[in-house]
């Protein structure tokens, strides 16, 4: 029989009982419990977990993968990927384009962004981003563009599709504010990804 030993007052060892399966069980139940508990609170309040629908943030995401979003303290950033409470209009009523959907941050409020058509080239506040993350470019207009170059107003960000080519994005008067979207509508950033398992890891 298995015995514990601890220093008793005296500096002698002291002889332990052990413990019976019954108090082990409900110790680990115990346990259990608490970090479910803690994992529904975390996904609850903290985060939540989104599935990818389309193609248009391929090559980073694909259709059916899995990723963790946060919105804890956030504030958009310029390459920042989000999702997206409301498709088009950006209203309180459902609609028919009522479904999430998930971009990249190119500028954020008070930033100029121009777009050259003929090289698929993005250019903020006059200097052109590197986007080694994208699939296609954006070298074909879209129905309903907006004017470039376009100023993002305040509590707004201008996002886009990292696969140019088959992307509703700020490019598009139909999205958003003349395709400016409204900060409080963003859900979070998506900061990892859950599935498929041999692709999982961190986004950024």
């Amino acid at each position: 029989m298995d015995y514990y030993y601890a220093y008793g007052e005296t500096g002698e060892f002291d002889e332990k009982p052990p413990k019976s399966l019954k108090t082990e069980v409900f110790e680990w139940l115990d346990v259990l419990v608490v970090s479910v508990i803690a994992v529904v609170l975390l996904f609850t309040f903290f985060f939540r977990v989104v599935t990818i629908d389309g193609e248009s943030m391929e090559n980073t995401l694909h259709g059916g993968e899995k990723v963790i979003i946060s919105d804890m303290f956030y504030t958009p950033k310029q390459g920042d990927i989000v999702v997206i409470s409301r498709n088009t209009d950006n209203s309180l009523d459902p609609g028919t384009y009522s479904e999430p959907i998930i971009k990249r941050v190119i500028a954020t409020e008070g930033q100029w962004v121009k777009i050259d058509f003929e090289t698929g080239t993005v250019i903020v506040d006059g200097v052109a981003l590197e986007e080694d993350y994208t699939k296609t470019l954006a070298t074909t207009h879209l129905d309903d563009e907006i004017d470039f170059p376009a100023y993002v107003p305040e509590n707004h960000v201008f996002v886009l599709g990292d696969n140019r080519k088959n992307s509703l994005d700020s490019r598009s008067a139909r999205i958003g504010n003349n395709g400016m979207i409204d900060t409080r509508y963003i859900l979070g950033k998506a900061v990892y990804r859950l599935f498929p398992l041999n692709k999982m890891g961190g986004l950024y």
